[in-house]
């Protein structure tokens, strides 16, 4: 419902901390559609409906979130309760929207790793690996348009980052970094002897480690990387998973890779809390549930400390300098690089899903996924977890089929 005329300006709070956390536990175990969908439901809820965030508090967590690597709706999150309660507000609000989706992947992660070989499990993830990539795919389109819009430079660096991914199956950090220095060089170069534009000196978050059990410190070093260095919205990290998680560790093979993703998909909240799921099977498969819970915290621990960092410590310095040119070109830069990234990935994963280790191709995997970019494009407000849940029930009935 529409509301006329929405507050712009800081307000003192209508709510209690108790009504914001409810609102975030609610949000976090019943808010599926992925990031974008996260940011708008927050939107309608408490700017337009209930009116404890304004617009122009809105509007400042959105840009702080775009503009700092981590999770988009997880920060938009943190940031919009430390509006009006600071940093437990911030803690209370991150923690109420991850923590229902992190105990949902915790569950899928043990059922993974107790059942993933039995039959019925496989045949779920047959139908769900294609539309999978499908919805990547189109995510990755939608970031494109959105991101890059016509600049020649951010093309370039788009098609650079695509190229590289594609040929070296990885998503070197540098190439990143390179890409917003870059972009912001450039345009500092355009503005006429403009004034010195620096950026402001932003505290580095301190390592979460967990030194007891080697692997537990390669999954909290990894992770914490994936949650400092990845710009963009919860799809983004996909291509930086894929290549620490499968290619230079080899925790997980590609189809594993690919289930961890559809369950992202099939969860509510961040897209990102698939890191738990992630977690639980680097350390859980073949242990007990323990110590896959140690795995699943850590890695969830590691992804989502440095976005919360990230997002407290700089709020109170945000309103003076995050509109600045120099910020805004070296973030255009960065989103760049990143969304080119996605879609080099998503040629990857794809061409492995339906190719498998040759070059004939999986006809019926190829059907489900031109079936779910058809839909998704004719039906543009289809949730996109019924798409999955849709293409595992067909993996159900099509898998014994194929494979007797």
């Amino acid at each position: 419902m529409a509301s006329p005329e929405l507050p712009t300006a800081t307000s003192v709070s209508t709510y209690s901390i108790g009504q914001l956390t409810s609102y975030f536990l609610r949000l976090g175990t019943f808010g599926f559609g992925g990031p974008v969908a996260l940011v708008g439901y927050m939107h309608s809820d408490l700017v337009e409906t209930r009116r404890w965030i304004s617009e122009a508090e809105y509007k400042e967590g959105l840009t702080l979130a775009q503009l700092m690597p981590g999770p988009l709706a997880a920060q938009l999150a943190i940031y919009l309760g430390y509006v009006h309660y600071g940093v437990l507000g911030a803690t209370a609000a991150g923690l109420a929207f991850v923590f229902p989706s992190f105990l949902m992947v915790l569950g899928l992660g043990w059922a993974y790793a107790e059942f993933g070989g039995i039959g019925w499990m496989q045949a779920v993830f047959y139908g769900v690996g294609a539309t999978v990539i499908g919805i990547i795919a189109l995510s990755a389109w939608k970031l494109t348009q959105k991101t890059v819009g016509r600049s020649p430079l951010l093309w370039g660096i788009y098609a650079a980052s695509a190229a590289t991914t594609i040929v070296t199956e990885s998503e070197p950090i540098l190439l990143f970094l390179g890409a917003g220095v870059l972009v912001w060089g450039v345009r500092a170069a355009q503005q006429r002897r403009a004034a010195a534009i620096s950026l402001p000196a932003i505290a580095l978050p301190t390592v979460l480690q967990t030194p007891l059990v080697e692997l537990l410190t390669q999954i909290a070093l990894f992770f914490t990387k994936a949650g400092a260095f990845v710009f963009g919205s919860g799809i983004a990290i996909v291509p930086f998973l894929y290549s620490g998680v499968v290619k230079e560790y080899g925790w997980l093979n590609d189809q594993e890779f690919l289930d961890a993703v559809a369950v992202a998909m099939i969860t509510p909240g961040p897209v990102v809390i698939t890191v738990g799921f992630i977690g639980y099977l680097v350390t859980g498969r073949g242990a007990d549930f323990w110590t896959g819970t140690a795995g699943a915290t850590v890695a969830a621990l590691a992804t989502f400390l440095p976005c919360y960092l990230f997002t407290v410590i700089p709020a109170p310095y945000f309103k003076k300098h995050g509109k600045r040119p120099g910020i805004v070109a070296f973030v255009d830069g960065v989103t760049a690089a990143a969304v080119g990234a996605i879609a080099g990935a998503c040629l990857v994963l794809g061409r492995r899903t339906v190719f498998g280790d040759g070059w004939t191709p999986d006809w019926i995997k190829v059907a489900l996924l031109v079936l779910t970019v058809t839909l998704l494009m004719r039906f543009r407000k289809l949730p996109e977890p019924f798409v999955v849940l849709g293409a595992a029930v067909a993996g159900l009935l099509i898998y014994p089929l194929v494979h007797g």
